[in-house]
């Protein structure tokens, strides 16, 4: 009887660690700040300094707000590739290259390749992000396969996938990626899969957008988080 129930524990705690929820990961796609290289339409209206002033601050601001979290794993994805290394990017934020392609190649490598459990992919260009928001779409992906988060131009600034029992394919296809028809063709390649909503926000991609914004970016924390880092 001993034996039996050693055994029987054993067997328990086995199938405790098996049944263990796959981690949650946000992961944040990132432009290197480069000046003349990124946010180059807002730099068109109030200059290249002021728009890669911009970028900075708001990817720092972005990553200090909701790299935090013990809730999930963050993950900066980068642009360009050679750029993981730069010393732009937070101390110790985990990092993997974007690689090649539209921003929906990009989208869907990263539903590919990171480690199973449910993803999140934002970019850093929405100041009004918080973690709530993150929260939530986590919380939206344990009802739904997939989950959106509209802008007000007519595209997405959060897009999140549960991966199970399989990771979605031809998502992003056919998208017309900077226009305000982005949300709509990626929600017609859903093909009758059941989706969540989180809030809808505003990106910053001309003057006015920025001015309402104001200076959001000028106060950020001083410390950062230790990120999970990923091959």
């Amino acid at each position: 009887m001993f034996i039996a129930s050693v055994r029987l524990k054993k067997n328990v705690r086995a199938s405790r660690h098996r049944a263990a929820p796959f981690r949650c990961r946000l992961v944040i796609m990132a432009k290197a700040p480069v000046a003349g290289a990124i946010k180059t339409r807002l730099a068109r209206e109030v200059g290249v300094a002021t728009a890669t002033r911009f970028a900075r601050r708001c990817c720092t601001a972005l990553v200090a707000r909701v790299g935090f979290d013990p809730q999930w794993d963050t993950l900066l994805c980068v642009t360009p590739d050679t750029a993981c290394a730069s010393r732009h990017w937070p101390c110790r934020a985990g990092r993997m290259p974007q690689g090649p392609g539209d921003l929906g190649r990009r989208m869907q490598r990263i539903l590919d390749r990171t480690p199973p459990g449910p993803v999140v992919i934002i970019g850093t260009d929405i100041p009004g992000v918080r973690r709530a928001h993150i929260a939530e779409a986590f919380r939206v992906l344990g009802r739904q396969p997939q989950v959106f988060g509209p802008a007000t131009d007519g595209g997405y600034w959060l897009v999140g996938a549960r991966r199970r029992p399989h990771r979605p394919q031809g998502l992003f296809t056919r998208v017309r990626w900077s226009s305000k028809h982005a949300l709509a063709d990626t929600m017609a390649n859903v093909d009758g899969r059941s989706v969540g909503f989180v809030a809808t926000l505003s990106d910053v991609d001309d003057a006015a957008a920025l001015a309402r914004h104001g200076d959001f970016g000028r106060r950020v924390a001083t410390g950062y988080p230790r990120f999970h880092h990923t091959a």
